[in-house]
């Protein structure tokens, strides 16, 4: 199950990376690089900073053919259609919610394997780095404050640092993979498209005489 959600989790990204060039004179090729560093990206810091290499879209190149379709796909599709924001911001928390917990369960199996301390604090960090940095990268790539940074983007970090730390609990807990698996997700995807509906967000660092806007 968790190997087809990493690549839902690649097609989403792979969408919001497209969906994120509209209207910024980006050629084909442009709009791939966005795809790829989008879908790949957060994947890439995971396994880097874990030493599980070669890097997973490397390891199975099935992973780049999803990218490829999907980022072609929807570049047409976009040129041809019109798609409201909202678009961007639901294929945005799929990939958030999928990559996050993917992130998270790939840290607690690789630190099992190596006979090291499980512990869901750092399993917790690679499934929010997963979930995270592509968007990150594609965001600087375009020369724009990253999402998880901008409070108007409204629990992005904190929603997959509450899911990837209920599938971390879970799972030590004894509950079997999947069914830990679907409920980070919905943590995940309920918290963020709550905070998107409601617009709840974490209070801003300001200083104590700062005017509030």
């Amino acid at each position: 199950m968790l190997y087809w959600i990493e690549h839902i989790a690649v097609a989403g990204c792979a969408i919001s990376g497209v969906l994120a060039a509209a209207g910024r004179k980006v050629d084909l090729f442009g709009v791939m690089v966005l795809a790829t560093v989008t879908a790949f990206g957060g994947g890439t810091l995971r396994d880097v900073v874990l030493g599980d290499l070669p890097v997973f879209w490397i390891r199975d190149g099935n992973y780049l053919y999803t990218v490829l379709i999907a980022a072609v796909f929807t570049f047409f599709a976009a040129r041809r259609f019109e798609f409201p924001g909202a678009v961007l911001q639901a294929a945005d928390a799929a990939g958030l919610a999928l990559f996050a917990i993917s992130g998270t369960r790939k840290a607690i199996a690789i630190l099992a394997s190596r006979d090291m301390p499980e512990s869901i604090v750092i399993a917790v960090a690679m499934g929010v780095t997963t979930g995270v940095a592509g968007g990150a990268l594609r965001d600087l790539l375009m020369r724009e404050i990253p999402f998880v940074f901008r409070r108007e983007i409204h629990l992005y970090a904190t929603a997959a640092a509450a899911g990837a730390t209920a599938f971390a609990l879970l799972r030590r807990f004894g509950w079997p993979e999947n069914q830990a698996a679907a409920t980070g997700i919905l943590i995940v995807l309920s918290l963020r498209l709550a905070a998107i509906r409601w617009k709840l967000s974490l209070p801003l660092f300001r200083k104590h005489d700062e005017p509030e806007h």
